[in-house]
């Protein structure tokens, strides 16, 4: 699970933030942030909570958004390259 990966793809393309200021934002370092984005640190349930009411979104989205395909049993993987992008840009029109 790349969770760091979904959280900086969310800050760059949703918040449109730099590093510096979304953390701000939420309450962390920018030190912290970065080390979480580069999945250095795994952020407290806390700090994903805020994360996710800053983007408005539910907390579940990030944890959506970080699957990556070797999280998946290997006898389900196909259904999960076929639907994970079709739900990504689903949960882009909600959210």
């Amino acid at each position: 699970m790349k969770l760091g990966q979904s959280i900086k793809r969310l800050r760059v393309n949703k918040a449109r933030q730099i590093q510096e200021l979304f953390a701000q934002n939420i309450g962390i370092t920018q030190t912290y942030l970065s080390q979480i984005e580069n999945d250095q640190k795994e952020p407290s349930t806390e700090v994903l909570q805020k994360i996710a009411n800053y983007l408005e979104i539910p907390l579940p989205i990030l944890f959506w958004y970080g699957i990556e395909e070797s999280d998946i049993r290997p006898e389900k993987a196909e259904y999960f390259k076929v639907l994970k992008p079709a739900i990504d840009t689903l949960l882009e029109c909600f959210f």
